[in-house]
């Protein structure tokens, strides 16, 4: 089997902003609350961290700073997908430079390649690289769906250390389990089906959620891989409300309100998304509430 990156939980972490940059001093203290918390890696700079908005010097600066600050007590990885694969090389070049453990590259978007588009577009960033590389399935999000035998075929690289899916397709996913099972890893890219992708062998969750919850979101993983099924049960049901809080407006407007709330930086989204909507807000609230979370209101 090829290397993986981790096992557990790791979170898809939002980049706080202020008016006119990045909040550093909310970006130290989420990373630290990810930490105290258990969680077994941080996926910086993915497309939860609203990589589209960030420039070039932003994303040069946030890499050395959360590379500085996770300090190997986590898991680093890097987001450095592209709808080009020129700058997903570039990108993925300058993240082993600057010390990631691997790297997170989503499908092309919006170009909607082929199948064996796909398979060519990782094979070039793997080939760059030396540090495992996990695919990011999203087609709701990129318009490009990784079928199962394209990533099976992916997989064979060396360097693939994974597929984050989220496709929402259990069929599907389920098809692709069986195809890379000994070959890659799995892992849950969406909250809602974390707890049915561990029963069919993910290696892990990578999590949108867990910015707000993660010792509760980590625990799901914990407590399944303990063969503690109905508490990880019981705790997945606990969480769908937030869950569905944070995916009630498009992410990561939703899951930056609900960390504003509770005291971890801004809401701020950049342009063109707007912040969350007040009558969302007040399902936010109660989520929050529900879990036992203190809410800034």
């Amino acid at each position: 089997m090829n290397d993986i990156i981790f096992k557990g939980t790791c979170t898809a972490l939002i980049t706080p902003f202020t008016e006119d940059g990045i909040d550093y001093d909310a970006l130290s203290r989420q990373i630290e609350y990810q930490i105290e918390n258990g969680i077994e890696a941080l996926v910086v700079l993915g497309t939860t961290g609203e990589t589209p908005t960030i420039t070039h010097d932003e994303y040069d600066r946030i890499a050395k700073f959360a590379y500085d600050k996770i300090a190997g007590r986590a898991k680093y990885i890097l987001g450095t997908g592209s709808n080009c694969t020129k700058t997903a090389i570039e990108k993925s070049i300058f993240a082993q430079k600057v010390g990631a453990d691997g790297l997170l590259v989503v499908t092309p978007y919006y170009n909607k390649c082929t199948q064996n588009g796909l398979i060519k577009y990782y094979n070039d960033v793997c080939d760059a690289v030396n540090i495992p590389v996990l695919c990011y399935n999203v087609p709701a999000r990129t318009g490009v769906n990784i079928l199962p035998q394209t990533m099976a075929r992916i997989a064979e690289h060396k360097n693939i250390g994974g597929v984050k899916e989220a496709c929402g397709n259990m069929e599907q996913i389920c098809e692709t389990a069986r195809l890379i099972r000994g070959k890659t890893a799995l892992y849950s890219g969406d909250d809602n089906l974390n707890l049915a992708m561990l029963s069919i062998g993910s290696m892990g969750l990578i999590s949108v959620a867990s910015n707000v919850a993660p010792k509760q979101v980590g625990d799901v993983a914990r407590l399944y891989y303990a063969g503690k099924n109905k508490e990880a049960q019981i705790l997945q049901e606990k969480l769908l409300p937030l869950i569905d809080a944070c995916f009630i407006e498009v992410n990561p407007i939703p899951v930056k309100k609900a960390m504003s709330l509770i005291g971890y930086g801004s809401s701020i989204v950049r342009a063109p998304l707007t912040e969350l909507e007040p009558e969302h807000t007040k399902i936010m609230v109660k989520a929050l509430k529900d879990l036992g979370f203190s809410v800034k209101e």
